[in-house]
């Protein structure tokens, strides 16, 4: 199969790229950077080196392939999770403004599926965990609802369309290599700083997926019926259990313990949100559709 995937050397794009290639099909990698296309080149991608801003380019490159299925991971986010609120704004408009030039590109050159990248974690609340019919919370803390409606416009664009099947895949937080979630990248050194705390009583639920489980569920989605797919691990746990054994797992101390108060005076009522209000997701669907079948958390104690 023919196919183009956008945002190819992130972090889940370059083992995408090596489970597309080693399945045998004919992949073209888009980057904006040298570094990132001489990577593509050397997995074996032919690489379409450009801005996602240039849609004359994007539109040509996407024809040039003769692209069946377009996948889209375009994502524009800091190393260090600190720096995340700075990054947001440039984030939002590569993927909507990036994205969207894609997604045109797809709809004139005859794609038949269009794959896009989207959030398993920012879930209205509600009790227990949240299958694809839950919609996202446009009503949380600032930057969570603005991250919310970013998602949900994304999931309207690559659904809305009735010339091309849309997917929308609901990946949980990544974990693994070139992830903030991995020893001595952004996260384990926020940890190992004493900066990355247990706000109240921890009792927000993550879901996380591993690069390379989030890779294999998008290769399946390839061919699966078109929808939306919450692409997370089997077992969401609350911040006051993953945290302090993630802590272990990267040689840091254990994480100190604020009140949901403290946490809001001194980050924001973002912080709060992450450490207390978020709802995790389930992956029935995906283990019954995609055959989906991730890895038990790295650093889960016991």
């Amino acid at each position: 199969m023919k196919i183009f995937v956008a945002g190819a050397s992130g972090a889940i794009g370059q083992p995408l790229i090596a489970e597309l290639i080693r399945r045998g099909h004919s992949v073209t990698a888009m980057t904006h950077s040298d570094g990132g296309a001489r990577l593509l080149e050397g997995m074996g991608a032919t690489v379409a080196r450009m801005s996602a801003f240039d849609g004359a380019a994007v539109e040509e490159a996407v024809l040039k392939s003769q692209a069946e299925v377009v996948i889209d991971e375009l994502t524009a986010l800091p190393k260090n999770p600190a720096d995340l609120a700075a990054a947001l704004p440039g984030d939002s408009k590569l993927r909507l403004e990036g994205g969207g030039n894609l997604h045109r590109a797809a709809l004139a050159s005859g794609v038949r599926r269009y794959i896009q990248q989207a959030s398993g974690f920012f879930l209205k609340s509600g009790s227990g965990l949240a299958d694809e019919s839950v919609g996202l919370a446009l009503d949380a803390s600032p930057d969570v609802a603005s991250s919310a409606r970013l998602y949900t416009q994304l999931e309207a664009r690559v659904l809305g369309s009735s010339k091309m099947e849309g997917m929308a895949l609901r990946y949980g937080f990544f974990y693994g290599p070139n992830t903030w979630y991995y020893p001595g990248a952004g996260a384990a050194e926020l940890v190992k700083q004493q900066q990355f705390p247990i706000v109240g009583q921890g009792q927000a639920v993550w879901s996380w997926v591993h690069v390379e489980d989030a890779a294999l569920a998008t290769v399946a989605a390839l061919t699966a019926p078109s929808g939306v797919y919450n692409v997370v691990d089997d077992d969401p746990v609350p911040v006051s259990r993953w945290l302090p054994d993630f802590a272990r797992w990267v040689g840091a101390p254990a994480p100190p313990h604020v009140s949901e108060d403290d946490a809001r005076a001194a980050a924001g009522e973002d912080a709060v949100y992450y450490g207390t209000k978020l709802r995790g997701a389930s992956n029935k669907k995906a283990r019954e559709i995609l055959g989906f079948r991730p890895r038990r958390l790295e650093w889960l104690q016991g």
